[in-house]
């Protein structure tokens, strides 16, 4: 599903055109690198970088049930995911954002540590078992989808906001 493509005019450059989701979405699937941004119990942000993968629509990321990010999605399942490059003179940076949840089940599990070797490489295989990942060393990870509901697209160099919002059900 296409979702609806705005350019925001008062962020963009005189005549500059809004971005194609396609290359939005080319962007989060090479991306290398995200950044998350989650919410802690007593309202304060936490940000954090990590790895993430982009299948049928969604971003993939997975993290230790211990950690910060973890321990905030708990309370708080709304989060944003960024990537893009440092460059202020091209490429795109994107920010989706979305509503994290549980991925548990075994199969799904399984093409998304095949997805991750694929993307990354054989240092970050997983094997899958007790509803989450296992790294190498046996430690599980939990690994959460956040479907975009909206993403923002930031062009450098001919310089555009474009805004996508996504329709679900």
């Amino acid at each position: 599903m296409e979702p609806i493509t705005e350019l925001d005019a008062r962020y963009s450059a005189e005549g500059a055109t809004a971005t194609e989701w396609a290359r939005a979405r080319d962007t989060l699937e090479r991306a290398q690198t995200f950044w998350l941004a989650t919410v802690r119990p007593d309202g304060s942000p936490h940000v954090t970088t990590l790895l993430a993968v982009w299948q049928d629509g969604t971003l993939y990321f997975c993290t230790g049930a211990g950690e910060q990010k973890a321990r905030n999605l708990e309370s708080n399942q709304h989060c944003t995911l960024t990537t893009g490059t440092n460059s202020l003179e091209e490429g795109l940076d994107v920010v989706v954002e979305g509503v994290a949840e549980r991925v548990t089940d075994a199969g799904r599990l399984k093409r998304l540590a095949d997805a991750y070797e694929v993307k990354y490489g054989s240092d970050w295989r997983f094997e899958v078992g007790d509803d989450a990942f296992l790294n190498q060393g046996g430690d599980r990870a939990l690994v959460f989808a956040v479907s975009p509901a909206k993403a923002f697209g930031f062009r450098k160099g001919d310089f555009s906001q474009t805004r996508w919002r996504f329709r679900r059900g």
